[in-house]
């Protein structure tokens, strides 16, 4: 019986730039993102009834949690009733990734549970009840599905495919505190941004990070006022050799440094946690694309 494998990367927004507010309360935003080869892994295999299994370093916070809320229970079980079909599948989300960190998490487990039931279901990439789905499960779905560096607009659903990015590292690096995005859009304040896409697409990390450096995230400053040891990681990764920027990545309180190649980054990761040996720290490469599944005859 085949099992299927789906990498959950973390996704990192290189740029957020908040543009407006809609009457329905949602931001419209304009942000660059990519994908880091630290992930979670989610397995599907096929099964009489729907279950999901959760181990990994952070799955205590979702243990604790109806299971039934779950964003890979529900994505799951909302493809298969667009189909019409039964959830008939067994689940395991490894969860390497903090919870409610600004990485993607849930979003990612849920876009590739998507992937996987795809692939184990037999439904091409393009399918449109994927499509469909995805963004009634939260804004970072889409691109987490999509699983390749894009430009979003919108409220996070309108995808625009980027060029290649450059090879880089990262070190992320989360201080043990969650953040919950609604709380974050909540603080902030002060003047909408504009739209700022890079063009064209710098050709190496040293001119990515320059560029970059024009732009920001404008839920820094909210995140930090509900979380400011968030300026304090900041600090941390600035402070590293070969660090090129350091920033917070989507409503935090996960931040990344950006370096040239993986000696730097690597010395940074382990500089860092010798420091901090209480937070989170993981050195990364980053990834275009990361959408392909893995097929494993078990």
């Amino acid at each position: 019986m085949p099992l299927i494998r789906a990498a959950a990367a973390a996704k990192l927004n290189l740029y957020l730039h908040v543009l407006g507010r809609n009457a329905d309360g949602y931001h419209r935003l304009d942000s660059l993102v990519t994908f880091a080869s630290v992930h979670d892994v989610v397995e599907v295999a096929p099964s009489g009834y729907f279950s999901l299994s959760i181990q990994g370093p952070f799955a205590l916070p979702l243990l604790m949690e109806d299971t039934d809320q779950n964003l890979v229970t529900r994505a799951v079980k909302a493809l298969a009733t667009e189909l019409g079909r039964a959830p008939d599948v067994a689940v395991t989300l490894v969860k390497n990734l903090p919870v409610a960190s600004g990485i993607g998490g849930g979003s990612a487990d849920a876009a590739a549970a998507l992937r996987a039931v795809a692939a184990l279901w037999e439904l091409p990439d393009d399918h449109p009840a994927l499509a469909t789905v995805a963004p009634k499960l939260g804004a970072d779905v889409p691109v987490c599905l999509a699983g390749r560096s894009a430009y979003f607009a919108g409220t996070g659903t309108l995808l625009t495919p980027a060029p290649d990015l450059p090879e880089g590292w990262v070190v992320l690096v989360n201080p043990g505190t969650g953040l919950h995005t609604a709380k974050v859009f909540g603080a902030r304040t002060g003047a909408y941004s504009n739209a700022d896409r890079l063009d064209p697409m710098p050709a190496d990390m040293v001119e990515l990070a320059r560029a970059l450096q024009q732009r920001r995230n404008d839920l820094t400053l909210a995140a930090q006022s509900l979380c400011p040891v968030v300026a304090e990681v900041l600090a941390a990764l600035d402070a590293t050799p070969g660090s090129l920027l350091a920033r917070m990545s989507g409503s935090g309180a996960t931040c990344f440094g950006l370096y040239a190649d993986a000696e730097s980054a690597v010395l940074a990761a382990q500089l860092i946690a010798r420091a901090r040996p209480q937070w989170w720290v993981q050195a990364a490469g980053l990834v275009n694309d990361i959408s392909g599944v893995q097929v494993v005859e078990a």
